[in-house]
C-alpha cells in the first residue's frame, strides 16, 4: 500500500519538528498522570469484579484509567488475560491462554446495562490458539449488547485474525458500529516492535471491512516514540486514508518496564498537534492526537463530533 518510502531520504522527527525531546529517564511533565480530586471509581471496579470481567485499563496499565472509571467507562477485554502473541511493546500477559468463558457476552451486557454505557468498545487479547481467532466470541458480545441495550454504540478494537477473511466476516455480520484495528507503528519498525504482526496484512482487514459494509466505521492507531521517523508517519496514514480508514488515533508509547521496548523519543505536545492537522488534512473524519491518547480513549467523541457536524 503506498509508494515505497527510500530510507535515504528520511529525516529523524528531530529535525522535522522543534522540541522533540531525547529519551530521559525521567518523563516530561506533559506525561504526567496527577490524581483529580472527586475521582471514584469504586463502583465500575466492583460491577467488573462481580461479573468477572477485565478490561484493557487494567491489563495495559492505560495512563488514562483514572479519569475513564470516574466517567464510568471501561474497554472491557474479551478472551482472557493472556495472549498468545508478544509484541514489545505491550503490557499484556503472554503465555498459555485462559479457557473462553461461554457466560462472558452475558456478563459483559449486564455491565453496559449497570453502567449506563452509551458508547462501549470491546477488544480481546490475541488468541491466535482459536480455529476462527474468537471471532465467534465477539460476534456474541456484540448480539448481547444488542439484546440488552439497543441504543449503545459498539466499538470494537480487534486482533487480525492472521488474515482469516471468513474470521473477519463473522465480526462484521454481527455488525458493530466502529471496527477498530491498530497497525501500532510504522512497517520499518514491525521487526522488532510488532514481529509477529504484518503491516499489509492489518491494511487488508481494514479495508475489506469497506468493502463488506460501507457503513461501519473503521478506526486505527499508532504509537510515537518508538524510533518513527516523520515521513513514514505521514506515509501511514496516506496508507490507512487508501484503505479509507474513517478515524484515527496517535499517542505516545511508554515502555511498561525495562524488558519492553525501550522509549526512543518523547514528543512533544506541538507535535501532536501539528500530526493531528496532517491527518485531518489527509482526511480522516476524526483524529485524537496527543501525548496521552490511547485507542479507545474518549472513544465516543469521533461519533459525537460527525453528530455535531450534520447537526
Amino acid at each position: 500500500m503506498g509508494e515505497n518510502i527510500e530510507k535515504p531520504k528520511l529525516k529523524p522527527a528531530t529535525t522535522a519538528f522543534a522540541g522533540t525531546a531525547k529519551t530521559k529517564s525521567k518523563r516530561p511533565d506533559w506525561l504526567k498522570v496527577r490524581y483529580r480530586p472527586g475521582q471514584d471509581f469504586k463502583e465500575v471496579e466492583e460491577i467488573l469484579t462481580a461479573l468477572h470481567l477485565h478490561t484493557v485499563c487494567e491489563e495495559a496499565a492505560c495512563p488514562n484509567k483514572g479519569e475513564c472509571f470516574n466517567r464510568k467507562t471501561a474497554t472491557f477485554m474479551i478472551l482472557g488475560r493472556v495472549c498468545t502473541r508478544n509484541c514489545r511493546f505491550c503490557n499484556v500477559s503472554d503465555g498459555s491462554p485462559d479457557l473462553v468463558d461461554p457466560e462472558e457476552p452475558a456478563h459483559i451486557a449486564e455491565a453496559v446495562k449497570r453502567l449506563g454505557l452509551r458508547h462501549v468498545v470491546i477488544t480481546s487479547v490475541t488468541r491466535d490458539d482459536l480455529e476462527d481467532g474468537g471471532a465467534g466470541h465477539f460476534a456474541a458480545v456484540i448480539t448481547a449488547i444488542r439484546r440488552a441495550s439497543e441504543k449503545v454504540v459498539i466499538e470494537v478494537l480487534i486482533p487480525d485474525f492472521q488474515g482469516d477473511s471468513d474470521a473477519l466476516d463473522t465480526v462484521i455480520e454481527a455488525s458493530p458500529d466502529i471496527i477498530n484495528h491498530n497497525v501500532e507503528t510504522a512497517p520499518r519498525l514491525y521487526p522488532t516492535v510488532r514481529p509477529q504482526a504484518d503491516y499489509e496484512q492489518s491494511l487488508e482487514l481494514l479495508r475489506r471491512v469497506k468493502e463488506r459494509a460501507p457503513g461501519i466505521y473503521t478506526k486505527s492507531g499508532f504509537m510515537l516514540g518508538l524510533g518513527e521517523e516523520v515521513p513514514e508517519i505521514h506515509q501511514v496514514m496516506a496508507d490507512l486514508r487508501k484503505v479509507d480508514c474513517n478515524f484515527l488515533t496517535i499517542g505516545q508509547y511508554l515502555a511498561p518496564s525495562g524488558e519492553h521496548h525501550p522509549v526512543i523519543s518523547y514528543i512533544t505536545p506541538e507535535q501532536f498537534d501539528d500530526y493531528g492537522e496532517e491527518g485531518k488534512r489527509q482526511g480522516f473524519l476524526h483524529v485524537s492526537s496527543s501525548p496521552l491518547v490511547r485507542s479507545s480513549y474518549l472513544a465516543d467523541e469521533a461519533i459525537k463530533s460527525l453528530r455535531n457536524e450534520a447537526s
